[in-house]
């Protein structure tokens, strides 16, 4: 993006003229200087944490398919007199997540209470933590078209979340919002990055790769759908080359990762715009407003000081012990890059491959249970495993996809999948039969040669049986033979198509080729 400044000795200081669309400065005359802005983007993430209760209370947070209002107490709603208690589990969740972005885990750290009025905090603030968060100084390492980064992770701290606003149109126009409470309370993790982000794809990535530990880790479900994974960006613009950050904007309503690309696309797009103008940058928070694809104004954005943070008096002091630490990074499970790095290494899949299936702990845990069927070789087989992942990325992926099945929920069992690469490499099966028998898996969970044997799609190896077909074959076609025994070799693929059609397609095309030749050989 490229903004031409007038030098301020020619021209007034308001008179800009926007280039866009190349690289390179263009040539712009005598007058002018171009000026080139980059993207500077800050994330903060939010996750509920898998926890059975509240993070200050005994009330379950289990909300997601409960009435409205059914799951509140006196300590959810704030009521006089009440006391919060913290929810050990939730502060081990996050432990876990601070490690698993390599950060330093604080010896102690404390609650604070976050003022600002707003209709879904029913008591007026927000437990939450300022200056001694949970977690701190980390770094995630992303990859965004090729081009690998790190960005660092400012911090990674706990609080409560608020209820949900409902908002309804009657059809005679008239607007109200209703209040559930259930999601009052429930434990939220918020982790925030430096501003080290420069692009939309790279915001992805950062998210992408975020939720992909969470789950990993199994500190939340990090569905964005569901609201358990919610993301507000911060974005501004500065001269490149500038070491200053811009006025910040605060971009939120983003519920899904397309969201989240588009609103930054279109936020940066408006304020170079204004820079090109001349306009100043307004340091807000805007809605994203998916429909009409723009952010629109909703605040003038906050600092610190206007949330009057203050410790909270109604909770101690957390001291985290070293062996708390210790103990919680004992039982980290291997992480994304790391497995991925050991797909390449031991089953000799390409980076590409191995970079998907260990995108998710579901999918790799399910190729790795398939090859263990195999037996001892079955990692040591590099053909084995090659099969394995594309039938998980290929044909499995793409009924997921279809029938909006989750992977957790499938009925494919990891045995099952084995045995039928088995069946297709001993030539049991044809590639078209597998891929209805897998359909077939999918549906019902059975295995594999049950569903072949009841369906008749077992291949014919049989060398007896397919000799008998061709025979047939030739005897019915005398003018493709003919053709065949003139030097026309096309005429081969009809009589092999003719083999098929007798056999109803189940012959063994391999063994049918080799027999098919062998038999006109004969005849010449």
């Amino acid at each position: 993006m490229f903004v031409a400044v007038p030098l301020l000795s020619q021209f007034p200081a308001f008179f800009f003229h926007a280039c866009q669309g190349s690289r390179r400065s263009p040539i712009l005359g005598p007058w002018w200087i171009a000026m080139e802005y980059e993207v500077v983007i800050g994330l903060e993430v939010h996750a509920q944490l898998l926890t059975k209760t509240k993070m200050f209370c005994g009330c379950s947070a289990g909300y997601q398919d409960a009435s409205p209002n059914s799951f509140v107490c006196p300590v959810c709603l704030g009521m006089p007199g009440v006391l919060p208690v913290i929810n050990e589990q939730a502060v081990e969740l996050v432990v876990r997540t601070g490690l698993a972005l390599n950060c330093t885990i604080a010896r102690q750290t404390k609650f604070d209470r976050k003022n600002y009025p707003y209709p879904d905090l029913m008591k007026g603030y927000q437990i939450s933590q300022y200056d001694r968060p949970i977690a701190a100084g980390g770094s995630l390492a992303v990859e965004t078209e090729g081009r690998k980064s790190s960005v660092r992770i400012t911090r990674v701290h706990l609080e409560e979340d608020v209820a949900k606003l409902l908002h309804r149109t009657e059809p005679f126009g008239e607007r109200y919002s209703l209040l559930d409470i259930n999601r009052a309370g429930v434990p939220l993790m918020e982790v925030v990055s430096e501003p080290d982000i420069r692009s939309p794809e790279e915001a992805r990535s950062y998210l992408t790769k975020l939720r992909s530990i969470l789950r990993y880790i199994r500190v939340s479900t990090a569905n964005m759908e569901e609201g358990s994974f919610r993301c507000d960006a911060n974005i501004s613009i500065r001269p490149q080359g500038s070491r200053d950050l811009g006025p910040k904007v605060e971009v939120k309503n983003m519920n899904s990762f397309r969201s989240v690309y588009g609103a930054l696309q279109y936020e940066a797009k408006r304020q170079t715009e204004r820079a090109a103008r001349g306009d100043r940058i307004v340091q807000e928070t805007r809605g994203w407003v998916e429909e009409r694809g723009v952010t629109v104004s909703q605040r003038t954005k906050e600092y610190a000081s206007d949330y009057r943070y203050f410790p909270e008096p109604d909770l101690p002091p957390v001291v985290i012990e070293p062996s708390l630490v210790e103990d919680i990074g004992r039982g980290m499970p291997e992480l994304p890059d790391e497995r991925m790095a050991r797909f390449i290494s031991e089953y000799g899949l390409s980076e590409y491959d191995a970079g998907l299936l260990s995108s998710s702990r579901a999918t790799a845990d399910l190729f790795e249970a398939a090859l263990s069927r195999r037996g001892p070789d079955g990692g040591a087989n590099p053909k084995f495993a090659k099969s394995i992942a594309n039938w998980i990325l290929g044909e499995f992926s793409h009924l997921l996809s279809t029938t909006g099945t989750d992977i957790a929920d499938t009925k494919i069992r990891p045995e099952h999948l084995a045995e039928l690469v088995g069946l297709v490499e001993d030539g049991t099966l044809s590639s078209s039969m597998a891929k209805s028998v897998f359909e077939e898996m999918f549906q019902t969970g059975a295995g594999p040669a049950e569903i072949a044997e009841r369906s008749g799609l077992v291949q014919i190896g049989d060398a007896d049986v397919i000799m008998s077909a061709i025979e047939e074959a030739i005897d019915t076609n005398p003018k493709p033979v003919a053709d065949y025994l003139d030097g026309k070799t096309g005429a081969l693929r009809y009589l092999m198509g003719q083999v098929m059609r007798i056999t109803k397609g189940k012959a063994n095309p391999q063994i049918v080729s080799r027999l098919l030749e062998e038999k006109l050989g004969t005849m010449g």
